[in-house]
């Protein structure tokens, strides 16, 4: 079976955040699957997509403090920044943490760790709503 949904993120602030679930509840048909894989894609290029801790929310503070180290707005090197100064390292940041993840699927449910979900990365000051496909494989 192939299945494949286009879903729409509400928008979020600035940072790191977790949304396994707001993804699982807009996949109507998932609860049918034995065994799979899910390829979950999100369509920007100043917003990325990765696996990491879901209990501790210092992990995702501790991220958004890292990212914007290593990326500073307030390089004066970055020529595009036609829509702000976080337009260049939004993207810099998207390219080095992707545009997607892969999920294992086990029972109708994402085969995840016990500490492991899937964030959100929103590195726009004022992203918007986010638009993710997610395609399914599994029987």
């Amino acid at each position: 079976m192939v299945y494949q949904r286009e879903i729409t993120l509400k928008p979020k602030q600035r940072g790191f955040h977790l949304i396994t679930n707001e993804i699982l509840s807009q996949l109507n048909g998932i609860e049918k699957i034995r065994a799979g894989i899910a390829h979950i894609f999100i369509k920007h290029t100043s917003a990325s997509l990765t696996l990491n801790e879901n209990a501790d929310p210092t992990v995702r503070s501790d991220m958004e403090k890292y990212f914007n180290r290593i990326v500073p707005e307030d390089a004066s090197f970055f020529e595009h920044t036609l829509e702000g100064t976080d337009d260049m390292t939004s993207h810099i940041k998207a390219s080095m943490l992707g545009s997607s993840v892969t999920v294992p699927i086990k029972n109708g449910d994402f085969n995840l760790g016990t500490w492991q979900g899937i964030y959100l990365c929103e590195h726009r000051n004022y992203g918007g709503p986010r638009n993710i496909v997610v395609t399914i494989l599994g029987e």
